[in-house]
């Protein structure tokens, strides 16, 4: 019987874990959070202290009492969850549970990485649960439970149930709606660029762009300033004027912290933080069993061990040579407010490169690792130094330039194959304006340049004017949003992806290739609901300094008490104003500009409806007008459809699955049609097509549709008749016998189950092959198609380990 029990968040950490402590130590997993304050009401005492009332979770009942009934056998409990406050605070409600009727002793152990050797050191020196950093959390919970379950209520009375409004995510929400705002105001100005194509003595030739006139930065705003130009240039020598040439480095990169990985990796940030979790709790390799490739993925530390750094610079001396490793290791300076418990994000070991992994990791797995293991060692290596030319070039009274870099060291690049490292969040700077040549914001002709002297006389082969204009900021990417919150102090590397992930689930903003556009009920939560009685909730300072208070909390500066005190006290007046003040939709409120109604001439007002914000006739109900408040969809404003049905036009609207085609002559004509987006762009989907096959339910016709995951077969008498033909796959049900035909989940994922659904629930990842197993005689095979082994044929039962490879058929 094992003497000790280690509690952590989750199975694989168990597994990883329960590897190294051997038979006398039972690993279990708590399966995250067991207590949470209750969903039902507010479960703080603002009157006794902000005491918070927790319960167990109800999907944790069954595993606390497994966890209270282990801890009863062992001698000793260690609480190994992750160590961030999240982590102590779960290890908290743990020690809280267990200990309560238990007198043993519950001790922490804190590893960074999942390791052998740093699950055995942790164990040589197991800790107690820190209180401060309990504190902290649970003001950081409080706070925002105070947040979303006072202002919420107001915003479910004004305008509709559903909505709400975080602490957090209303600052992340203004940064996007400012943007949009900064991006409506914004005046492109126009600008020409000119390029002159040159050949010096010896090839090849080159590009040069205009610098100066008569010594001075110019900026041409107009064609006639740049014909001018060209005129005055066609007839110019072309002389080198000045040639330098100086040695430029490109400095190391520190390694990865949570908020660089996020910004860095090509993946969504909740993505990038699900893949790291499996990296840093354990992969499966052969002989090794599970090991966690990667130390704790949320830190925002750079700080590396020096048993870490005396590994890599060896590795680093082995694999590019001695000149590739510092005199000294590299060490980087932290932020003024980073939480320097943690490492920054690292391989756990040299031994395990990610080319000699891959077999055994996903390509999602195999990608992030890299992108982590690449940037530890480039960390470690010296700068990459470059011979940069400068050309001065001048024609008449102008002077063109243009720069040549030759790489003379890889340094760190080396590690890319010496092409430069781009950051994902590197489209965060504005346009080029019509001083990008002089501000260096466009690297003029960088590259190869032939060998020029001073004095030396050049061919104009080709004078090129360029119009431009400025750009304005872009909207945020999930990447460029995470720097701005983490450059404004908003959030932690713990809560970047669940603020990102919120205010997309609540319909504030929308991804438009890729970026984050604010919805009017975004745009209205800011601007009129929120402010001007909020105005402290959506301020960014204000909310940084709530940070501030929560760090101070963990280092003892500050207390629980005090902290929340403070903020309650001014947010009590907020909510008293915000309930006189607010906009009641409900009600309806005015746009601006006034919009009059096109039936009955009466001003139309906001109103919320299931699907967002609408334009309404304020004649309601003598007139029932409705108009789309917000804009087109990019793309849909060209699409005239008529209703194949009764005739009338068709027109955009917006639903709970995005924009349709819908009849004007609803709720007479209730005809609908999905819109699709093609290579030439988003277009409507073809109408119904009738087919001369029967509903075998009620004789109808059945019509080839058009759905959310595209075509279907269903019957025409819909509603009356919810036929809807599935696609057969040939294999009965081994329990009713029905047909198993192909289905979908509600996330669009391709599933197998019977037909007679739900009086069966039979169900299937894997197509079924109407051919019997030759080992066992069951009924049918199954079909797995992976990278690793291609296209199998593998027998669905359990007992029976019959597979056989095949042909990948064409596609």
């Amino acid at each position: 019987m094992a003497k000790a029990l280690v509690v952590v968040e989750s199975p694989a950490k168990a597994k990883t874990i329960n590897k190294y402590l051997g038979r006398n130590y039972k690993v279990v997993a708590s399966m995250g959070h067991v207590r949470d304050l209750p969903k039902s009401k507010l479960g703080v005492d603002v009157d006794e202290g902000f005491e918070p009332s927790y319960e167990v979770i109800a999907s944790r009942k069954k595993i606390l009492k497994e966890l209270k009934e282990e801890a009863k056998k062992a001698e000793e409990i260690f609480v190994a969850t992750d160590p961030d406050r999240e982590g102590e605070a779960i290890g908290w409600h743990l020690a809280e549970e267990l200990g309560s009727g238990n007198r043993k002793k519950i001790r922490r152990l804190m590893f960074n990485e999942i390791t052998k050797k740093g699950v055995l050191s942790a164990l040589e020196r197991p800790t107690q649960i820190d209180k401060k950093m309990v504190d902290a959390q649970q003001a950081r919970r409080v706070l925002d439970r105070l947040v979303g379950y006072k202002i919420s209520p107001l915003l479910w009375d004004k305008v509709r149930r559903g909505l709400s409004a975080g602490r957090v995510q209303s600052v992340a929400l203004k940064l996007v709606c400012d943007r949009e705002r900064e991006i409506e105001r914004f005046v492109p100005e126009e600008y020409w660029n000119l390029t002159a194509r040159l050949a010096g003595p010896v090839p090849p030739e080159f590009d040069a762009r205009l610098l100066k006139k008569n010594g001075a930065n110019i900026k041409i705003t107009n064609e006639a300033e740049s014909n001018a130009a060209v005129a005055d240039l066609k007839t110019a020598r072309w002389i080198v004027e000045s040639v330098t040439t100086k040695e430029r480095k490109k400095g190391v990169v520190p390694p990865f912290i949570t908020s660089k990985l996020q910004q860095a990796s090509r993946f969504p940030v909740k993505k990038t933080m699900m893949i790291a979790q499996q990296l840093y709790e354990g992969i499966e390799l052969p002989g090794e069993g599970s090991v966690g490739l990667i130390t704790y993925m949320r830190t925002d530390s750079t700080r590396v061990s020096d048993q870490a750094l005396a590994e890599v610079r060896e590795s680093i001396g082995s694999t590019f040579g001695a000149e590739y490793v510092p005199e000294k290791p590299t060490y980087y300076r932290a932020k003024a407010d980073a939480q320097d418990a943690h490492e920054a994000i690292r391989p756990t070991s040299m031994q395990y490169h990610p080319d000699e992994v891959r077999a055994h990791l996903t390509s999602d797995q195999y990608y992030l690792y890299k992108l982590i293991w690449n940037r530890f060692v480039a960390s470690q290596m010296p700068p990459a130094t470059f011979d940069e030319t400068t050309v001065d070039i001048a024609a008449g009274d102008y002077t063109f330039r243009v720069k040549g870099s030759v790489p003379k060291f890889a340094g760190w690049l080396a590690v890319y194959n010496q092409e430069p490292f781009a950051s994902s969040a590197s489209d965060e700077r504005p346009g080029p304006g019509p001083d990008a040549a002089s501000a260096d914001e466009d690297e003029n002709g960088a590259g190869l340049l032939p060998a020029l002297s001073e004095g030396d006389e050049l061919s104009l082969r080709e004078l090129k004017p360029e119009q431009k204009f400025t750009q304005p900021s872009p909207r945020y990417s999930e990447a460029t949003l995470v720097k701005a919150l983490e450059e404004n102090g908003i959030g932690r590397p713990s809560t970047y992806a669940s603020i990102i992930s919120v205010i997309q689930t609540r319909e504030y903003v929308n991804k438009v290739d890729g970026r984050f556009k604010p919805t009017m009920l975004g745009m209205m939560l800011v601007e009129k609901l929120l402010s001007p009685a909020f105005d402290d909730i959506l301020d960014v300072n204000y909310t940084r300094e709530l940070e501030e208070d929560l760090d101070k909390i963990e280092q003892g500066a500050s207390d629980y008490e005090s902290t929340l005190s403070s903020f309650y006290k001014k947010f009590q007046k907020d909510l008293k104003r915000a309930e006189k003040e607010m906009v009641n939709l409900k009600e309806g409120a005015e746009p601006v500009p006034p919009v009059a109604c096109d039936k009955c001439g009466k001003a139309m007002v906001i109103k919320a409806g299931k699907f967002g914000l609408f334009l309404a006739c304020s004649g309601y109900p003598d007139c029932e007008n409705t108009r789309e408040l917000e804009a087109p969809e990019p793309g849909t404003e060209d699409i005239e459809e008529t209703c194949e049905n009764c005739g009338r036009p068709m027109v955009v609207k917006r639903g709970r699955f995005g924009p349709f085609l819908a009849c004007t002559g609803y709720p007479e004509c209730k005809t609908t049609r999905k819109l699709i987006t093609t290579k030439q762009g988003i277009t409507a989907a073809r109408p119904d097509q009738v087919l001369d096959e029967k509903c075998p339910k009620c004789g109808s016709n059945l019509v080839l549709k058009h759905g959310r995951f595209g075509e279907f077969t269903a019957c025409s008498n819909y509603p009356s008749c919810r036929y809807v033909k599935q696609k057969s796959t040939g294999v009965l049900c081994p329990k009713d016998g029905g047909d198993i035909v192909e289905r979908k989940s509600r996330r669009g994922k391709v599933f197998y189950g019977c037909a007679n659904y739900p009086d069966c629930d039979f169900t299937l990842w894997n197509k079924p092959i109407a051919e019997k197993c030759p080992d066992c005689g069951a009924p049918f095979l199954v079909e797995k198609i992976t990278k690793r082994h291609g296209r199998q044929l593998v027998c669905n039962n359990e007992d029976c380990a019959y597979v056989r490879s095949e042909e990948l058929a064409p596609a």
